[in-house]
């Protein structure tokens, strides 16, 4: 009888295998590190970006990237010193800023420059905006392995960086610098530039509008309002390009300042599917509302509606503003001076508070109170590894 074993792995394959079990991860790339800090950026964790930023920076210190969110996390959490510090460092005449200087360094330190010293901030944007329009320019002479679609979807982005850059320009000159003599001349120019860069951009259109208001050309400002609001009209509430909050109620206040009460209202209706906890939307409808009242006589499409129904309106709307102000402490003191004002008026003329149970459907009294926010559906961030 043969006592040969069975065949079966060698002892050096085993040892092969073993390893193999053994052998480390291979690091993740720095275009992976650099991305992934991006994401956790977008997520607001700026702690855990700023150990994948760290990482990355040990690894090559001189990667723009790296350096630039470095600075975005600093911003974000509150360190301005030290975030101008490494944006300064990624632009000349800083020694160890690249060629060519990232427009968007130059961008974020505007932004940082924007409150204590404008004219600063002002050439900031100046000199992101020459660059963002020379890479404009320079589209289809360099080589590269990006689809079309790619190209077309980074040329718009590069559009509406110079676009709200100009816009943001132009705040300043018709703020901090109003009384400039050169305030009007200079927002007429940046406009100008905005414009033919992006000619239907809607942030860039509502920024020539509000000049012209300041113009005292209000036909010129309806005519840009009614533009934008036609375009909005054809985007899908949940389509990526629809106006956001802040957006919206900046337009009704527009709206409000041409009397288009029409356009202000529909703009704040939009506002409020959207967050109907939002403070200064129940203000603005409100004093739509009010204003609407002071009227002889009723705009389309409110044809119907007696003075009397505009300011129980007006009343239901600031009322509810108030509340909200209240439970969510909102920081604008002005609006909720205002507000109470609108209110002191309302009761003198005997329009009073609805009682709740008259304000409320059938039902919301079985539902707890309204106006609680529930954080059941919040998405919790899953543990990454950086190595």
């Amino acid at each position: 009888m043969s006592s040969k074993l069975p065949d079966g792995p060698s002892i050096a394959s085993l040892s092969q295998k073993g390893a193999t079990k053994t052998a480390k991860k291979p690091a993740p790339t720095i275009e992976a590190l650099v991305d992934k800090a991006q994401e956790l950026v977008v997520q607001g964790d700026y702690d855990l970006a700023r150990q994948f930023v760290d990482r990355v920076l040990e690894r090559d210190g001189e990667n723009v990237e790296a350096r630039e969110l470095k600075g975005v996390v600093e911003m974000e959490n509150g360190d301005v010193d030290k975030a101008k510090e490494i944006f300064l460092s990624l632009v000349p005449p800083s020694t160890t800023a690249p060629k060519p200087a990232p427009p968007s360094a130059h961008l974020y330190l505007a932004q940082l420059f924007s409150d204590d010293d404008p004219r600063t901030a002002l050439k900031h944007y100046e000199t992101a905006v020459l660059a963002l329009v020379a890479k404009l320019g320079a589209k289809g002479k360099e080589r590269s392995d990006k689809t079309a679609q790619m190209l077309e979807e980074e040329e718009d982005e590069t559009r509406k960086m110079v676009v709200r850059a100009c816009c943001s320009m132009v705040d300043i000159w018709m703020t901090d610098l109003c009384f400039e003599p050169e305030a009007e001349s200079s927002c007429e120019e940046i406009l100008r530039q905005a414009l033919e860069t992006d000619p239907n951009n809607t942030e860039a259109l509502l920024s020539f509008a509000s000049v012209r208001m300041s113009q005292q050309r209000p036909d010129d400002a309806e005519q840009c309002v009614r533009k934008v609001w036609s375009m909005w009209e054809e985007i899908a509430a949940d389509s990526p390009s629809h106006p956001i909050p802040p957006t919206l109620l900046s337009f009704a206040r527009l709206g409000l300042e041409l009397q288009l009460f029409d356009l202000a209202l529909s703009s704040i209706s939009r506002t409020l599917e959207m967050d109907d906890q939002e403070v200064e939307a129940w203000y603005l409808e409100g004093w739509c509302f009010w204003l609407m009242a002071q009227e002889e006589a009723p705009q389309k499409p409110w044809e119907d509606m007696t003075k009397d129904d505009m300011l129980r309106d007006a009343r239901d709307c600031l009322d509810t503003c108030l509340l909200l102000h209240t439970e969510q402490q909102h920081p604008d003191e002005q609006l909720l001076q205002h507000v109470q004002e609108l209110l002191r008026e309302l009761e003198a003329l005997g329009v009073h508070a609805t009682p709740l149970e008259e304000d409320e459907p059938a039902g919301d009294a079985e539902d707890g109170d309204e106006w609680l926010d529930e954080d059941a559906d919040e998405d919790a961030d899953e543990d990454v590894e950086m190595s």
